[in-house]
């Protein structure tokens, strides 16, 4: 399995109608662990980073929403991924106030103040505050993130000075 890229296992070989069908390659599952645990981590700090963004529509179709994946970096979650969704483009005017204001505590994080595209967030470690919190639609216990502070913070580590080095050639 080492050496092989995720073209070599997953690539669009056909459309059919609206429906893309996916050819698996030479992909066996007997050679791939399976994921079995989806529960909630518990309530606390944890050191992540963004891996994946992208802006989508909202269901009503008035706006849209920042996702950022998260990847925790370490301990026993490590390899957990949780999900944040900023509604940056909203016709509520509050719901637009607090995305802006918590990816305003996620550029502070990462020491990304002014970035252009939520790319230059990605891959940059960052201490996540997750919670855990009931559905009110499907009463089940899911996890949400209520907080981002510089990764330096979980170890009451001085804080570095900014630096106007771009993310990618930060060490």
């Amino acid at each position: 399995m080492a050496g092989l890229s995720r073209g070599d296992y997953f690539t669009c070989t056909s459309v059919k109608g609206d429906l893309k069908m996916a050819n698996l390659g030479n992909f066996d599952a007997n050679q791939v662990e399976p994921t079995y645990d989806f529960e909630p981590i518990p309530a606390g700090r944890y050191v992540a980073m963004i891996t994946a963004s992208e802006m989508k529509p909202n269901k009503a179709g008035t706006g849209s929403y920042l996702e950022l994946v998260f990847l925790i970096l370490e301990g026993e979650h490590k390899g957990r991924q949780l999900f944040a969704r900023l509604n940056l483009d909203n016709p509520n005017e509050l719901a637009m106030k607090i995305a802006r204001a918590e990816l305003s505590a996620i550029c502070r994080a990462v020491g990304v103040l002014t970035p252009r595209d939520s790319v230059e967030l990605h891959n940059l470690p960052l201490v996540i505050k997750v919670a855990c919190k009931t559905r009110k639609d499907t009463d089940e216990i899911v996890n949400v993130i209520k907080g981002y502070e510089k990764r330096d913070a979980l170890n009451g580590r001085p804080q570095q000075a900014q630096t106007n080095t771009p993310p990618w050639r930060r060490p």
